[in-house]
């Protein structure tokens, strides 16, 4: 059998124009597999980055995310009071209330606009966020027209870039102080900016659109939570802040597995059909090299394994070659718009070790399907009349 199997690659390299194009076509679907698995694993790893297992948020009852919801300024207080808040260094609550809205900028490097998501922020926002810190220039200052940019944006629209300035609204330029980075998370495509000077500019005086809290243990959460909620006139909701972050990232992410799942079925069905074309084709060649293995008294089952080998063996070479430049994409930088915010987001594929076996899974499935039925033509061929074809 050993002898067989080197047989059957062997031949795979003497009809190496086919085997490349066939290995070819199933190097680009298992690419298109695992480059989309990188892609919603970038997306989920750079939105649930941003969160903190001891942080919780509250947003008006029934929003979807932060843009969309709208609180009075005295929820602040609400939340401050609320048991199991963190209290720091000088005894004073860690909460927060933001304002957080999207802002049309032009490209910098073309006449194209994107949205970038404005996050207007209160003096303590690196108290709550300790993970977020300024790389370059200083922080605001309170009460100004002053912003910070997430490094991930920096330079890409015009005007986000240290020393420059956007208009917050007309006749309202906001001067841009400092980079931040967030380790690579969502925060790192966003802008901050002075909270007043956003609700000033956006009409939103008095209102946030969050309120963050720190909880002094991430146990204390059920009861800040029902001492917020309980009271339905309220109307408030709260979460953990893992929980908002893995709702609004889980769909989008499942959005780009499914284009990428549709994609894929239709390349699988076309490397199935040339595998099993191309060892068809290998099969009728080949035919009195079949009867003389049987005569040599190899049985139908080590044909049938031999082909199949053959198949499995190609199918994977195709697989690995994809996989291979799947693994040049984390170099890439990507730039979406998250549909459950509306946020442009920029991030990198992400390689996971199960997302890259699944795909290579496929690869090998591929194979045995492509050549199962080319094996089983081969290993029934009777010995005498396969010698005389």
């Amino acid at each position: 059998m050993p002898r067989l199997l080197t047989y059957a690659l062997r031949s795979l390299w003497a009809r190496r124009m086919t085997t490349l194009a066939t290995a070819g076509g199933i190097a680009l679907l298992v690419f298109v597999l695992a480059a989309s698995g990188m892609l919603a694993n970038g997306m989920r790893q750079t939105l649930q980055s941003a969160a903190a297992t001891d942080r919780a948020i509250v947003m008006e009852h029934d929003k979807w995310a932060e843009t969309g919801s709208r609180l009075a300024q005295s929820v602040v207080s609400k939340v401050a009071a609320a048991p199991g808040v963190k209290l720091d260094e000088r005894g004073l609550p860690l909460v927060t209330g933001e304002t957080v809205s999207h802002l049309i900028i032009g490209e910098a490097s073309d006449q194209r606009i994107s949205t970038v998501q404005i996050r207007g922020v209160d003096a303590n926002v690196f108290a709550l966020r300790p993970n977020v810190r300024i790389v370059s220039g200083r922080a605001i200052q309170p009460n100004t027209a002053e912003a910070i940019v997430g490094r991930s944006i920096l330079g890409r629209q015009e005007g986000l870039v240290l020393g420059g300035s956007f208009e917050l609204s007309p006749s309202r330029p906001v001067t841009v102080v400092g980079v931040f980075e967030s380790g690579g998370s969502v925060l790192d495509s966003e802008v901050w900016v002075d909270v007043n000077a956003v609700r000033s500019s956006l009409g939103m005086e008095g209102y946030v659109s969050s309120v963050t809290a720190t909880l002094a243990h991430p146990d204390q959460f059920d009861g800040f939570s029902l001492a917020l909620t309980q009271d339905k006139q309220d109307g408030l909701d709260a979460a953990r802040e893992t929980a908002y972050y893995t709702k609004i990232s889980n769909a989008i992410a499942s959005v780009i597995q499914a284009l990428g799942m549709a994609e894929a079925v239709i390349f699988s069905l076309g490397a199935v059909c040339a595998t099993m074309i191309v060892f068809y084709g290998a099969v009728a060649q080949r035919r009195r090299e079949v009867g003389v293995l049987r005569a040599l008294g190899f049985g139908s089952l080590s044909i049938l394994v031999a082909f199949l080998a053959e198949s499995i063996a190609l199918s994977l070479a195709g697989g690995a070659a994809g996989i291979g430049a799947a693994l040049l994409t984390p170099l890439l930088d990507f730039n979406t718009v998250n549909f459950a915010t509306g946020q442009d987001v920029s991030f990198h594929f992400r390689p996971e070790l199960g997302t890259l076996l699944s795909s290579l899974g496929v690869a090998a499935a591929v194979g045995i399907l492509g050549g199962m039925l080319p094996a089983v033509r081969a290993a029934r061929m009777h010995p005498v009349m396969a010698m005389r074809a």
